[in-house]
């Protein structure tokens, strides 16, 4: 076989993969798709050709935390919620204000939060970001009652569409990415149900009067 057929058909194969996969791939998986031993090198640039490939059409190669992906560009996204007329997901502010904090100052404890947004955090809050798969607890802080340190997990990079916490956006960014990235997720403290609920959009304002303090402690 020519050197041409080779790399064709290799895209392919990882074409297939990718395709028809639920969940992002990691280098090392997509490696297990060949008899040959592809290095790193060799299959990010079947990657990047394949990606290429794809430029100018409905869906798009991207990589993110937690390997590569297909996945439908941003702008067709309003057609897409056609086939689910789901009203878009709304989170408190209390909710935002917290996943703000946790990632752009993680890791923290719910105390670190609270000194921060000056009032109690409510449980029901950090165990709902804890289901959603955005946070998590990544260990404890060595001072007397070991409070629990919380950080955002590579599913939140996921669904933001980022491969790093560097690639982190600003708030307003933040609030834009979270409300597109993750449809119908409703991620709300049960106390406020009632109240009314606001995105992240419309409370940024506030958000933003802390944000210098959070972008200096990312690591």
């Amino acid at each position: 076989m020519s050197q041409l057929f080779d790399v064709q058909q290799a895209k392919r194969i990882l074409e297939a993969a990718l395709l028809t996969s639920s969940e992002p791939l990691l280098l090392a998986d997509l490696k297990k798709l060949f008899d040959e031993d592809l290095g790193s090198d060799t299959l990010r640039k079947l990657l990047d050709d394949l990606a290429a490939d794809w430029q100018g059409r409905g869906v798009e190669l991207v990589s993110v935390a937690s390997g590569w992906r297909f996945r439908a560009r941003p702008e067709y996204h309003q057609f897409l919620e056609r086939l689910n007329p789901e009203k878009p997901p709304r989170y408190s502010r209390a909710v935002m204000e917290t996943l703000a904090i946790i990632a752009y100052r993680q890791p923290v404890t719910r105390g670190d939060i609270e000194d921060i947004r000056g009032v109690v955090v409510s449980t029901n809050i950090i165990k709902a970001l804890q289901a959603r798969g955005w946070i998590d607890i990544v260990g404890y802080r060595e001072v007397p009652g070991r409070p629990e340190l919380l950080a955002t997990t590579s599913q939140f990079l996921d669904d933001l569409n980022l491969r790093s916490l560097e690639e982190l956006p600003s708030l307003d960014e933040l609030g834009q990415l979270v409300e597109t990235g993750a449809p119908n997720a409703d991620v709300r403290d049960e106390a406020e149900q009632a109240e009314q609920q606001t995105s992240l959009e419309t409370m940024v304002p506030d958000v933003n009067s802390v944000e210098s303090n959070l972008r200096s402690a990312v690591n």
